[in-house]
């Protein structure tokens, strides 16, 4: 029972690592919170200025709109863009597994050495993938290049997590505006957007191994700043 337990632990670190290499938790954990945040300060600034409810709720509802678009087009470029740069390294690895093998599989052996393995055993692992090029290619990735050939990142997951998420976090402030305004809304939005803040920073962190305590007040105090930046500079351009 134990062993199983340390074998699923070991799998779910595993999917972790994956799903960070392939920018979706990046993804995730950027579009939820400026979903949270950028939605909040659009809904503050322009009720800050003394618009009515209808004007807010139109105002976040584009702002909710326009981020999810601009995010998921964000992070497919991004994404796409690393994994070409990815692609690229890989097939000038892959021209110098063909040309130039032996060079290859010493500098694999040296790694394995760097890395702890005994000379005899750097030499046998080395030796066992030395004649087959697609075996080579793939082990030189992962312990010469750092690259998961099969991991090298998801530019549709990318920026669909964004889009969905972004689409999530900008409900919270923009909710209460559906069914109050004034000072309500204005309330309503900032506690929802911090209660979700507090959720959002306290599962960074546990995911991270840090406090979570630390990581919910974090992110709390980022969205309370943010706030009150963006409210008193719609107040003032309202007054003006």
């Amino acid at each position: 029972m134990a062993a199983g337990s340390e074998q699923a632990a070991t799998a779910l670190l595993a999917r972790r690592a994956a799903e960070v290499q392939q920018g979706a938790a990046r993804a995730a954990v950027l579009g939820v919170n400026d979903g949270l945040v950028s939605t909040l300060c659009i809904i503050l600034g322009v009720a800050g200025a003394g618009s009515d409810q209808t004007a807010v709720r139109l105002a976040g509802l584009a702002g909710l709109v326009a981020g999810a678009v601009s995010m998921a087009a964000g992070e497919w470029i991004s994404v796409t863009a690393q994994v070409e740069l990815f692609k690229g390294v890989l097939a000038d690895l892959r021209g110098l597994v063909r040309d130039h093998p032996g060079v290859v599989a010493g500098r694999l052996e040296h790694e394995l050495r760097e890395a702890g393995y005994s000379d005899a055993t750097a030499r046998t692992a080395v030796a066992e993938v030395r004649h087959d090029s697609e075996r080579l290619l793939d082990v030189a990735a992962r312990r010469v290049v750092g690259i998961n050939p099969g991991e090298l990142g998801s530019p549709w997951t990318a920026a669909l997590s964004s889009f969905l998420l972004f689409s999530l976090g900008a409900l919270a402030p923009l909710l209460p505006w559906l069914f109050t305004g004034g000072e309500s809304g204005e309330v309503l939005s900032v506690a929802a957007t911090g209660l979700a803040g507090l959720v959002v920073g306290g599962v960074v962190a546990r995911s991270s191994g840090r406090s979570v305590p630390y990581g919910a007040v974090r992110q709390l105090l980022i969205i309370l700043l943010a706030a009150a930046v963006t409210y008193y500079a719609g107040a003032l351009f309202g007054a003006s």
